[in-house]
């Protein structure tokens, strides 16, 4: 998995580890807009470069194993990484697919995903990741949930 400079086109690899408690004195709101602190008993983990400590993206599972899915909880790229002038891009993409990944690890072919987006990012998540809309959350399940694996895990 990789993510891309902006600017350069170059790709870096990265890793997609656990949140240690060390780490959220770090994530803070003004940064990774959310109180990441609130999410220290839930399954977090972070994105880095490999062989670098700057963390550029977070996200917050849930897995809800009576419907075969992993609930993204929150999910957040660092500020200098968000919008039009970012850094890197596919970090949240990456995160997402990590997220696929742990589903299709725990359910097989039943594994979904699923989110509840800002509403202003309902129409970017369908566009970008092909996620349906499913009453207030939106999901992907495999088949569509192995396409996105592949898109962004490339090792």
């Amino acid at each position: 998995m990789n993510i891309e400079e902006v600017s350069t086109g170059k790709f870096f690899p990265i890793k997609i580890v656990p949140v240690e408690k060390a780490d959220y004195k770090f994530l803070v709101k003004s940064r990774y807009f959310f109180n990441w602190k609130d999410e220290q008993n839930e399954e977090v983990y972070k994105l880095t470069i490999k062989g670098e400590n700057e963390i550029l993206g977070v996200i917050s599972l849930e897995r809800i194993y009576a419907e075969w899915r992993v609930h993204i909880r929150l999910l957040s790229v660092s500020k200098e990484n968000k919008g039009s002038k970012k850094k890197f891009d596919k970090i949240a993409g990456n995160l997402i697919a990590h997220a696929a990944k742990i589903a299709v690890a725990e359910y097989g072919e039943l594994a979904c995903i699923s989110l509840r987006p800002k509403t202003e990012l309902t129409q970017y998540y369908i566009e970008k990741y092909k996620m349906n809309i499913t009453g207030i959350t939106l999901s992907l399940e495999v088949p569509e949930i192995i396409d996105l694996i592949n898109l962004f895990d490339n090792n």
